[in-house]
């Protein structure tokens, strides 16, 4: 984990040495230019940098790999590295670059069982690069554009959003964003679902019609082809100061999915014995609505509160709700704990280990789509002293620590560190 880290804040001194070269060459050359205006003219300046670590461990015993039965042990150890730019020009606009760059390693003991031998790859990194530019105008209305992408052993993941906020009357504020994720999952079959081959090289189709894979006779695999998966989502956002004390937001999207949506690696044991790969529908409509509450009860207490119901064509339905309080110690220090409740009910296409109908259209033992009721509650320490930390450039300094349960057996842990330095 040191080793990890290490590299993550030497990635970061690199970036900055390179930008800040760039930077200072754009600051000579305003340099003399004098302040006879009320907005003056500054180029993007790196004003912000987060670091991000986490370590998350997971157990459980219904495991999809496996047909909803056997293990799921994970851990994962995740780093994360965010640069925040920010200028002016001399019409009053203000602009923000954020790029950033992630990395995930995790192991997992059911992806060992992908092979029927347990001899299968039992874990995998993953790595996200990421960039956003907004623009603000002195009216306060703001446009911004972003550019995603994820890369791991079976799964590719490019993404594009487009976001638009408006100030209202006095206090209000709405805004609206418009994403699309464009995927590709890999068809790694089970070893045992391999289709027999009477030739050297066969291709294979799946079930759900998202594509094939050529196979040797050996039950290796000569090529893994990929087939796609669409996400695009719309989302509504209006945020209302009600005095000075209360801050109120209304939440809405709609997401729509289509193309391959099952994981062709997942286990489906039915009724009569026999096992399949995970078959879901290929279209997937959901609809989470949700409102935040902020009440500022005094200098040292701040009370946030959140609900979200969720509602979607496979027959999931569910409520979230979820409350922290931050308290304020010293002006330097302050403790959140917090707690979040969650509970859905089942997927149509959800049974456990060999209770589908061999009459089933679709089908899966994910115990992601079974009904279940989840908590997670924990606590978070910031400290923020003036001056920075020991006197340098770590303005701030966030510790999280949280614990989940769900009534299916899953247990996990997470700790999360987040050091944020002011240029």
């Amino acid at each position: 984990m040191k080793k990890v880290c290490l590299t993550v804040i030497g990635l970061y001194l690199l970036l900055l040495n390179a930008f800040s070269q760039a930077v200072t060459k754009d600051t000579a050359a305003h340099a003399a230019k004098e302040e006879t205006v009320e907005y003056v003219d500054k180029p993007l300046h790196l004003e912000e940098t987060n670091i991000v670590s986490s370590y998350y461990n997971q157990n459980g015993n219904h495991s999809a790999v496996t047909g909803g039965i056997g293990t799921e042990k994970v851990t994962d150890l995740s780093n994360g590295l965010e640069l925040k730019f920010t200028g002016a020009d001399v019409e009053g606009h203000k602009y923000t670059l954020t790029t950033g760059l992630g990395f995930d390693h995790h192991s997992s003991a059911s992806s060992a069982y992908v092979n029927k031998t347990g001899a299968s790859k039992t874990g995998g990194s993953r790595v996200y690069p990421s960039i956003d530019f907004s623009v603000e105008n002195k009216k306060g209305s703001t446009f911004g554009f972003g550019a995603y992408y994820s890369a791991e052993y079976n799964y590719h993941s490019f993404a594009l959003d487009a976001s638009y906020s408006r100030k209202i009357g006095k206090g209000g504020e709405l805004s609206g964003k418009a994403s699309a994720y464009f995927d590709k999952v890999k068809l790694i079959y089970p070893s045992e679902l391999i289709p027999a081959t009477t030739t050297v090289v066969t291709t294979v189709t799946s079930a759900s019609g998202g594509g094939g894979g050529s196979y040797d006779e050996e039950g290796g695999r000569a090529a893994i082809p990929s087939s796609p998966r669409y996400t695009y989502t719309g989302s509504l956002a209006y945020t209302q100061v009600i005095n000075k004390n209360m801050q109120a937001a209304l939440l809405m999207d709609v997401v729509g999915q289509n193309g391959y949506l099952s994981l062709p690696f997942h286990r489906v044991y039915l009724s009569d014995g026999t096992v399949h790969a995970e078959n879901l529908p290929v279209q997937r409509y959901k609809l989470p609505i949700g409102f935040r509450l902020n009440y500022f009860a005094g200098d040292k207490v701040i009370i946030r509160s959140y609900y979200r119901y969720f509602t979607d064509d496979w027959g999931i339905k569910a409520h979230t709700a979820s409350l922290e309080i931050p308290v304020k110690i010293s002006p330097f220090f302050s403790v959140s704990p917090f707690y979040r409740y969650y509970t859905q009910t089942a997927s149509t296409y959800f049974a456990p280990y060999q209770k589908h109908a061999t009459s089933d259209t679709y089908y899966t033992s994910n115990y992601a789509y079974s009904a279940f009721n989840s908590a997670y509650y924990g606590v978070g320490l910031h400290i923020a002293p003036p001056g920075g930390l020991w006197k340098s450039a770590l303005s701030s300094l966030e510790i999280r620590y949280g614990h989940y349960t769900q009534t299916t057996d899953l247990n996990s842990n997470i700790i999360s560190f987040n050091f944020q330095f002011k240029h």
